[in-house]
């Protein structure tokens, strides 16, 4: 699973100042909207006193409040409370969390995961067709949802952009099983974070409303050109497919947010030219879903679950090129130290239970805290006379 990038973790419209926690690359996110300004915050949801659940709390302004003990941390993840504290005792400089970078953008909340400076982070996507939406005057009409699946993200990532897998996965739907060539193309690289294919196919019969709808108009669609199709990656977990039907276009983007090594939860937005009322969305959302179903079937009982590093592990073909180009981009950024490593998990004695907490800025920024609100695990707990002495440190410090 990558780090340094932006994940659009949940729906704008789903966060509210109610704190909510979220799973994000193994990590646990809390999330909530401030009251007053309505800026949402992303913390690691995880009390640095006891390890209590900080999505269990509530809100004093924009503060978020541990069930626990009562700490409250500031928005940039500081601690600025203890009530145990008796007046005039000072808060240790180590009493924080992560806090990560949040936007908000084409109706997601979108944080930021990892440690790099805001000048060094890669851009995220761009979504052009939420400049042209029907409810702006536009003539893209959406519709959103989200699907659970038990397999690794990137399985998920190369199978949206695997063209051979439509005649026989969604044979009848929108693959051809009577004509599965996929033509030769040449990969497309907008910029270094994606690539697309794109190619001519050749689907079935159209059914439902939109077989009703080109018999109304009179149109002979057993007859009609190949359409002309899209597929492509998003760094770091983006899939965008674009189809040019005669109707007008589809367009779909889905967001494989990594729960852990092995299920994903895809949160999806799917656009369209065509049918732009509102009483044709539940059409437009069945039909995104039965095709997740369609893929879940075989995705999620691909074996080995994770995508192999060395490329000569799995059999590639000429049609493969855009997942075998996803392959050499990820281990670029392997070589680049951007894939999670033991340094971002801690893992409990007993049980060896393992947590993810990934190093936000603030730890860049202050060196001497890198690691200093980090529970002390892997088989590195410290003894009651070791953390007495952790505790006269912070005093110390806060003393200075």
């Amino acid at each position: 699973m990558l780090k340094n990038f932006w994940y659009a973790v949940e729906f704008s419209d789903k966060v509210t100042t109610k704190p909510a926690r979220l799973t994000v690359l193994g990590q646990y996110l809390v999330v909530y909207r401030t009251p007053k300004q309505g800026r949402v915050v992303a913390l690691s949801d995880l009390c640095v006193h006891r390890g209590a659940a900080l999505s269990g709390g509530w809100l004093n302004d924009d503060k978020i409040v541990c069930p626990y003990h009562g700490w409250e941390y500031e928005p940039d993840g500081r601690c600025t409370k203890i009530p145990a504290n008796l007046p005039g005792r000072g808060i240790p400089k180590k009493a924080r969390v992560d806090s990560y970078p949040v936007q908000e953008r084409y109706g997601f909340v979108w944080v930021f995961m990892g440690d790099l400076p805001e000048e060094e982070r890669p851009p995220m996507p761009v979504w052009p067709e939420f400049d042209d939406l029907v409810e702006n005057g536009g003539k893209f009409r959406v519709v959103t949802g989200e699907f659970l699946w038990n397999a690794n993200y990137e399985r998920i990532l190369e199978n949206g952009c695997d063209i051979a897998h439509a005649p026989f996965v969604h044979a009848g739907r929108f693959g051809n099983p009577d004509m599965p060539q996929v033509p030769d193309y040449e990969v497309e690289h907008p910029d270094e974070w994606s690539a697309f294919a794109t190619v001519d196919l050749h689907p079935p019969k159209p059914s439902g409303l939109w077989g009703k709808f080109g018999r109304l108009l009179g149109n002979d669609l057993k007859k009609r050109p190949p359409v002309t199709t899209s597929a492509g990656w998003m760094l770091p977990n983006m899939i965008k497919l674009h189809v040019r039907l005669p109707i007008g276009d589809m367009i779909i983007y889905d967001t494989n947010i990594p729960i852990d090594e092995t299920h994903t939860l895809v949160k999806w937005v799917a656009l369209r030219t065509f049918f732009t009322g509102k009483w044709a969305d539940k059409d437009a959302i069945n039909r995104t879903l039965r095709i997740f179903y369609e893929d879940a079937a075989v995705v999620d009982k691909v074996r080995p679950e994770l995508l192999p590093f060395d490329l000569g592990a799995e059999l590639h073909i000429k049609s493969d090129i855009i997942a075998v180009e996803y392959r050499r981009r990820r281990q670029e950024l392997a070589d680049k130290g951007w894939l999670l490593n033991e340094e971002d998990f801690i893992t409990g004695d007993v049980p060896r239970r393992t947590a993810t907490v990934i190093p936000s800025p603030a730890r860049r920024e202050s060196p001497e805290l890198a690691r200093a609100w980090v529970h002390k695990a892997r088989g590195e707990h410290p003894t009651v006379a070791a953390a007495r002495l952790m505790g006269a440190d912070d005093e110390t410090e806060e003393s200075k």
